[in-house]
C-alpha cells in the first residue's frame, strides 16, 4: 500500500498521467498543445513518406543502371548523344 502511494506521488510530482489497474490513463490529457503536436508529427510523417518514395525511385534507377549490361547502357548513351546532335 505504501509503495502504491509513493509511486502515485512520484507520477503526480513529475507530471505523468495517473493510471487505472489496467494501465490506461484515468484522465487522458488532451489540450491544445498535444493536439498541435499530433498535427505537426502527422505533417512530418507525410513529408518523410514522400521523401522515402522518391529515394526508393532513385534507388531503383541506380539498381537498373548497375545491373544492366555495359553494352546496353553504352548503346543508350550513344543513342541519346545521337539525338542531341
Amino acid at each position: 500500500m505504501g509503495a502504491w502511494v509513493f509511486t502515485t506521488w512520484l507520477k503526480v510530482k513529475n507530471g505523468y498521467p495517473l493510471e487505472n489497474g489496467w494501465g490506461k490513463a484515468l484522465y487522458p490529457q488532451k489540450n491544445e498543445e498535444t493536439v498541435e503536436r499530433v498535427k505537426l508529427i502527422s505533417q512530418e510523417n507525410a513529408q518523410l513518406r514522400a521523401e522515402l518514395s522518391s529515394v526508393k525511385e532513385r534507388l531503383a534507377t541506380v539498381e537498373r543502371i548497375v545491373t544492366d549490361g555495359s553494352n546496353r547502357l553504352s548503346d543508350e548513351i550513344e543513342s541519346l548523344r545521337g539525338r542531341a546532335n
